[in-house]
């Protein structure tokens, strides 16, 4: 039997036919072929029904169980479970039981929460009502029983229910209107074309009467790319092919606008929709935190496995003598004694390891994951983050990555729409060396623009005046921009002026609005598309006419767009436009020189420049470029490159007209932000698209570059110039020669690097040569390393990518961040450690794939120095406070062995054990990384350079790993041996009990236990309320709550008799400790020793070598005292101005202290800060000191005193 034709046909079926051709064929109302067509091949598609939920009411029990046991430590305290199931181990299953049943408990209500709502969402989505043509009627059924090839009606303001082709609409040339804004955020009108032959079918009858196939490719996830054709069968005729692209593609979650109603046929349903292939989750990012937290894990696993091998090895060594064989009161069973010793060694070693196992954390793994997803809503919900203009805050599209927000090195960032503002003005054209300005100013006066063109070219001769028009026709039809008259767009009505209506423009592009408002200041403005012609009103108010005949539409790789046009006199016209640097390899004649000297100073002054060119078609030429457009368009394989290769024909031999300048102002306070950066010890790199003299420009306007820097170019005119080999040498040899000079002078020369696409590619070429490429790509790190600043130009969207690979890549593996706004910055996004979407006008797909999003440049300041820098202290306090107080808790067990003959008799009682973790300790620590606050935001935003203090991991580096464990070790053997010298003395008591002469208290197993467990809790609660810098109300309810809690769990856990326990081992036990005095001075005593050192070692750091971070807090307690010292005075009498009009002089405080030195206030503040080693007047922040007629007035949060 042939098997695997067998095997062919059940993956087939199982997979679905789609997957084994390479397009599909749909059928326009399931209509078969006629007769001698085609072959009719039904084939089986997904319905309509969208899931993006993950689980089902079979499967979630098992599938969330293997997931959450997918992790490490779940499964580790899995298998300590069993092994308590399994043998007898000396504690009870619940201890690693209850506290896993509970983190799983938590994890899978979570979840299943979460999904239960994606659940709902999806059945709101699924039983949405749908419009289908059938048998010439309009039926109305749910979203999910739409199948591939129905024909569905869709009116104005409803939403797109799957992927569909467009056949014809309401406007009679077959175009309607449609806003993305919830696929790709841009909320402008596009417009989407039917094909000709279906446009006139506009009834429910005439649609049913339609005999048509599409040919379309597989579902794809790209929004912006569609290639298909439609054969359309007219009586017994040849059918008829037309091309299908993009722009006759409707996607689903798309809405109809300004459009009564559609009709579109089905051809992707479901999960094959582009908007449901775009719900494919994004690689998973994992934190340096999160690195260090399983590094450290590791070495916990490697210590409990050495305890509990030494005590196995010891219990044996020790009990090698035959009458330390057991205690007498735990005799083993025969069947125990002849058991080989290795399986009984085994089997002690497992109760061992589960007498430890404790100090794995594992709930530490729970309080950080409700730290970072609570933690993530201080980013929502912060207002210097929420933009007016926009009406949204910053979001927060991953939690898991918040700490690394403080542990950022490079930052690399687009330029246009994220350091600019993407607010295109037009500034200025270029006609064959002569400048263009709308609103000229002449003799003080603003002149009209027909004035303003004359005035410039009173005279233009016959030539001049041609290519004058040429070039005001050429931005006036060479683009996409869709004009609108008076309309409700969005609800907002606009395009009124005066009580009339006007037009206004939208497009996709800003910089093609700027031009054509540009063009309309210039006495040239573009009225409307119809009918397939396009108008014009010239300065002359005169109407003119141009057929459309074709669109070249702009590309990233081309960098230009053009039109094909018919004028009213017959003539064909190429319109192009384009960078500078595809224009002008592509003209054979016009004033190259002169607009190429134009175009780089207007570069130079930081405008964005596009170059227009044109050419007229004779009917040859014209025939041979439908020709290859036809042939392109209906190709179904490689349309694109196809498409590329016609468009470069069809391109070539242009006249030079001339070339535009636009403004894309600076973001507000970017280069601020930028410094901050610099500053925090961040290097910033921009990316962008732009040619280099543009770009540099802006990279100087937001302080980027200084004008002391010193600027290095590795760009491809300098490589025609000498070789790469040379130019990389000569480049590395100068940074290391200043790097050598500046370790022995102050002064350090600061570089920036420019580098552009070309020859980055050259840098980053692969090569069978082992000298090559691999030291090209050293040096080039080499130097990087050793510039402030970088700028990149003329880079596609992979090279953005590539750049942040290999700095990923490099030997210091730094934390790298990438910003933009736009679709072509979602490669870098994606490559970061952390990615940062701008809300822009470029649509929101960088916003929608990013881990966070921001409206503003200017709020990565915040989110850097303020928000990132408090999510790491405080995830790393956590991590480290969790290792320590579970070393607190197992060290003093270990050492217990040593007293118990290693009978694996545990120290603490089963509640305390189980409890310690999930209650006792848990909600300070978590409340604590949710709120410290270690220097004030003002202080943070103030002093940049705080952020170098944890920088690279610093806080979760192994020395200070080290001394957590060391300080866990050191107060553990203060605990277990201090309350076992007060045990020390021990007598019998007149019924036999035992007693400690020292003490007078009740001798005992578990009253020894629970004072070491009272000390710890109590230390390890107040080491914690050491730590906190930031005191609320809520630190306090929960600290103090927390330790009384625990106080009245043991009162009554050892208070009553409980009937469900078969034991009543800790009855009366701690009421009788806390009975006895010298046990109430033992635990403060205690305590107090285990603290000392922490505290010692802090104020000996403080003093001997302060960081810029204690020295920040130093100067927070410093203001604050004189604040509190002069507060008294607002209880004092106050002189109010006999005027209440009378005006007040503001000054700096410098200079208000400067003025009166002999009044005793500002002595006071004076001498206040000279005892305190002279900090910076400037931290007087809450004062305001203003001169008055009486003196000085001094502000506080209190009320006015005059002094």
């Amino acid at each position: 039997m042939d098997f695997s034709r067998l095997r062919n046909i059940i993956t087939r079926y199982c997979v679905g036919e789609e997957n084994w051709v390479d397009n599909r064929t749909v059928y326009i109302g399931h209509k078969e072929p006629p007769p001698g067509a085609e072959a009719y091949i039904p084939q089986r598609y997904p319905d309509n029904r969208i899931v993006s939920s993950k689980y089902t009411f079979w499967n979630f029990i098992p599938k969330n169980l293997f997931e959450q046991f997918r992790r490490i430590a779940n499964f580790y305290f899995l298998v300590i479970f069993l092994v308590q199931l399994i043998i007898d181990t000396p504690t009870s299953p619940i201890t690693s039981g209850l506290p896993l049943f509970f983190v799983i408990t938590v994890t899978a209500i979570k979840q299943g929460y979460e999904d239960w709502l994606r659940h709902k969402a999806d059945c709101s989505i699924n039983e949405c009502p749908v419009d289908v043509v059938q048998r010439g009627k309009v039926v109305r059924t749910q979203s999910h029983k739409l199948r591939v090839g129905d024909v569905v009606m869709v009116r104005e303001d409803e939403t797109f229910p799957c992927d569909l082709i467009l056949l014809s609409s309401s406007h009679h040339d077959g175009t309607c209107y449609v806003t993305t804004a919830s696929l790709d955020g841009e909320s402008s009108h596009k417009t989407y074309y039917a094909v000709p032959d279906t446009m006139a079918f506009r009834t429910e009858q005439e649609v049913d009467s339609l005999h048509a196939t599409i040919e379309c490719e597989q579902p794809q996830p790209d929004l912006y790319k569609f290639v298909g054709r439609i054969n359309i069968y007219k009586d017994k005729e040849e059918p008829v092919a037309r091309p299908l692209g993009a722009e006759n593609l409707l996607l689903r979650g798309a809405t109809l606008k300004n459009t009564q109603h559609i009709y579109a046929v089905a051809v992707y349903t479901g999960m094959e929709t582009k908007m449901a292939l775009n719900y494919q989750s994004k690689s998973q990012k994992r934190s340096a935190v999160e690195k260090s937290m399983n590094a450290f894990l590791i070495v916990y696993l490697c210590i409990l496995i050495s305890k509990a091998v030494i005590n196995t090895v010891l219990k044996y060594a020790w009990q090698w003598s035959p009458d330390r064989d057991e205690p007498w009161y735990n005799h083993r069973t025969e069947h125990e004694r002849q058991r080989h010793v290795v399986i009984r060694a085994f089997t002690d070693f497992l109760a061992f390891m589960v007498l430890f196992n404790y100090i794995i954390p594992v709930s530490m793994y729970v309080t950080v994951e409700m730290q970072k997803f609570l933690g993530s809503y201080f980013i929502t919900w912060d207002e210097d983050m929420f933009d007016e203009e926009l009406g949204e805050g910053a979001q927060v599209n991953t939690s898991d990555l918040n700490e690394e927000l403080g542990q950022v090195e490079y930052v690399f960032t687009d330029k246009t729409g994220t350091l600019t503002e993407n607010n295109m003005e037009f500034i200025e054209c270029c006609v064959d060396g002569n400048v263009y300005i709308p609103h000229a100013i002449c003799n003080g006066q603003i002149l009209s623009a027909a004035s303003s063109i004359d005035m410039i070219d009173s005279s233009p001769g016959g030539y001049r005046r041609e290519h004058e028009d040429l070039f005001f026709r050429a931005l006036c039809l060479c683009h996409t921009v869709q004009v609108k008259e008076e309309e409700t767009v969005d609800g907002i009505k606009r395009g009124i002026h005066q009580g009339r209506p006007t037009s206004f423009y939208i497009s996709s592009s800003p910089d093609e609005v700027a031009l054509v408002e540009g063009m309309k200041r210039l006495g040239y403005t573009y009225l409307r598309l119809r009918d397939n012609h396009m108008e014009i009103l010239n300065k002359d108010d005169e109407i003119e006419r141009f057929e459309l005949l074709h669109v070249l539409n702009f590309d990233s790789v081309r960098r230009r767009m053009s039109v094909i046009v018919r004028s009213s006199a017959g003539e064909v016209l190429l319109f192009c436009k384009g960078a500078d640097s595809s224009i002008f390899p592509r003209v054979v004649s016009g004033k190259v020189e002169q607009v190429k000297a134009h175009v780089e100073q207007n570069a130079v002054e930081g405008l964005r420049t596009l170059c227009v060119a044109y050419k007229s078609l004779s009917d040859t030429e014209y025939q041979e470029a439908c020709y290859h457009l036809t042939e392109a368009k209906l190709a179904l394989q490689d349309r694109e490159q196809r498409l590329a290769q016609a468009y470069d024909i069809i391109e070539r031999d242009l006249v030079l007209l001339g070339a535009t300048a636009v403004e894309d102002r600076l973001q507000e306070k970017a280069a601020d932000t930028i410094e901050s950066l610099h500053k925090a010890g961040m290097k910033v790199w921009v990316l962008t698209g732009d040619k280099m003299e543009t770009a540099a420009a802006t990279c100087y306007a937001s302080k980027l570059f200084r004008r002391s820097t010193q600027i290095l170019e590795l760009t491809k005119k300098r490589t025609e110039e000498q070789s790469l080999h040379d130019v990389l040498f000569e480049l590395n040899r100068t940074v290391l020669r200043q790097r050598s000079i500046s370790g022995l002078s102050v002064d350090c020369l600061d570089f920036g690097l420019i580098i552009d696409g070309a020859t980055l590619s050259a840098v980053l070429k692969p090569s069978q040569e082992s000298t090559g490429p691999a030291n090209y790509r050293e040096i080039f790190l080499e130097i990087c390393r050793n510039c402030s600043a970088v700028l990149c130009c003329r880079m596609a969207p992979l090279q953005k990518a590539q750049i942040v690979k290999l700095i990923k890549a490099s030997k210091e593996h730094p934390i790298t961040l990438a910003i933009g706004d736009g679709a072509n910055d979602v490669s870098m996004i994606l490559e970061a450690h952390v990615g940062i979407g701008i809300m822009g006008k470029e649509g929101r797909q960088a916003a929608r794939n990013s881990d966070y999003a921001i409206p503003k440049f200017k709020h990565l300041k915040k989110i850097l120095l303020v928000h990132g820098h408090y999510y790491y202290i405080r995830i790393a306090e956590l991590v480290q406070y969790f290792f320590y107080k579970n070393v607190c808790f197992i060290f003093p067990q270990f050492l217990y062995q040593f007293f118990c003959g290693f009978s694996q008799q545990p120290l603490y009682d089963t509640a305390y054990l189980t409890l310690y973790n999930i209650s006792f300790t848990s909600l300070p620590i978590l409340l604590y990384s949710l709120v410290e606050q270690h220097v004030s935001v003002e202080t943070l935003k103030k002093e940049p350079s705080l952020y170098r203090d944890i920088a690279k991991n610093s806080l979760l580096r192994w020395p200070v790993f080290l001394y957590w464990t060391c300080l866990g070790v050191f107060d553990a053997v203060i605990f277990f041996f201090g309350a076992y010298f007060l045990f020390d003395n021990t007598t019998f008591t007149s019924n036999g009990q035992l007693m400690t002469t020292n003490t007078q208290m009740m001798f005992g197993n578990w009253t020894f236990g629970t004072l070491v467990f009272t000390v710890l809790v109590f230390t390890v609660t107040l080491k914690l309320a050491l730590d906190t810098h930031h005191w609320t109300w809520i630190n306090h309810f929960v600290i103090w709550g927390s330790l009384l809690f625990y106080v009245i769990f043991s009162l009554l856990w050892g208070g009553i008799i409980w009937p469900f326990l078969n034991y009543q081992r800790m009855y009366y036990v701690f009421m009788q400790m806390l009975s006895s005095g010298p046990a109430w001075l033992s635990i403060i005593l205690l305590i107090t020793v285990s603290l000392l050192p922490d505290v010692i070692k802090k104020v000996l750091c403080r003093a001997v070598c302060p960081t810029a971070t204690e020295r920040a807090q130093g100067n927070e307690k410093m203001v604050r005292g004189v604040v509190a010292e002069l507060t008294p005075l607002s209880s004092r009498r106050s002189y109010r101005s006999t005027s209440a009009n009378s005006s007040h002089l503001h000054l700096s405080a410098a200079e208000a202290l400067s003025l009166r030195l002999s009044d005793p206030l500002p002595q006071k503040i004076l001498t206040r800060l000279t005892e305190r080693g002279g900090a910076d007047v400037y931290t007087l922040s809450p004062y305001l000191l203003r001169l008055s007629g009486a003196g000085f007035a001094h502000y506080a949060p209190g009320p006015e005193t005059t002094v």
